[in-house]
């Protein structure tokens, strides 16, 4: 299987960082390259996504003979997800998952501890969707209806998230506005790819075992968040027994964009620790 498109920057100890749904690498602005001046700086694009969209391989079954085609690995759970970035990315490193992207982290802490050093989990969650004893969270029709209208049309679906993610944070306007241009700098994200990340936000519940991932842990929470509830994050980090908080205040869902000196300011804190 071909290797996941990664970025590269800088040199020394590394540092990956894991982008959102539906986003790639590309996402992730100028914070990579000022992280760069003390770390071997990596950013992935997932399978589906970015410049990772035509990596792998899939069969496809016509009449009675299988053939192969060139394409992404773009149904996955997030297991799945995981045992692929485990494969290319031996460690150990330091692993900084942004959303979507923090639950992968989780996941890859828990089964690889070996692999994964240290964590930072920005706008992450342990539980994406409302449960009768989680309420800190994205109601589960809204998720319903986001997954239903990217089978109709996915463009505008993709852009109405993008809009999510800066409501309330200072230079809303500016800030989607710099999302929607780098949103398909990289070409468009395959559909299954899509769809395969709403159903991991849907069924993925990490509450349980948040106790057991032991490695240091830094939790950056926008103030103003609404896809990821600052209480959500304050919970997170709270489980987690080497884990903390930096709350970024007037920040949203994507705090490296919209306040990237505080961002920049937090992990290199955090990793000098």
């Amino acid at each position: 299987m071909a290797d996941l498109h990664v970025d590269s920057y800088g040199s020394g100890a590394p540092l990956l960082f894991i982008h959102g749904w539906g986003m790639h690498g590309g996402m992730w602005g100028g914070v990579l390259e000022r992280l760069a001046q003390r770390h071997r700086v990596m950013a992935v694009d997932l399978p589906g996504h970015g410049h990772s969209a035509g990596s792998g391989k899939w069969q496809v079954v016509s009449g009675t003979e299988p053939h192969t085609h060139h394409s992404p690995l773009t149904t996955y759970s997030l297991d799945a997800l995981v045992e692929r970035l485990a494969a290319q990315f031996t460690g150990p490193l330091t692993v900084c998952g942004w959303s979507l992207g923090g639950q992968v982290a989780l996941r890859w802490a828990l089964r690889y501890p070996q692999q994964v050093d240290r964590l930072v989990l920005v706008s992450s969650t342990p539980c994406f969707v409302q449960q009768t004893d989680w309420h800190c969270a994205l109601a589960a029709d809204t998720l319903a209806a986001f997954s239903s209208a990217l089978q109709q049309d996915y463009l505008p679906t993709l852009r109405r998230f993008l809009a999510l993610q800066v409501r309330g944070s200072e230079s809303e306007r500016e800030l989607l506005l710099t999302l929607r241009h780098s949103l398909l700098s990289r070409g468009e994200p395959d559909r299954a790819a899509l769809q395969s990340g709403l159903e991991i936000l849907r069924d993925s519940d990490l509450r349980a075992v948040l106790p057991e991932v032991v490695q240091p842990a830094l939790v950056i929470a926008g103030e103003r968040d609404t896809l990821t509830p600052l209480p959500a994050s304050h919970y997170l980090a709270a489980q987690m027994p080497n884990a903390r908080l930096a709350t970024i205040r007037g920040a949203a869902h994507a705090p490296f964009l919209s306040h990237p000196d505080m961002f920049v300011e937090q992990l290199v804190s955090f990793l000098h620790e």
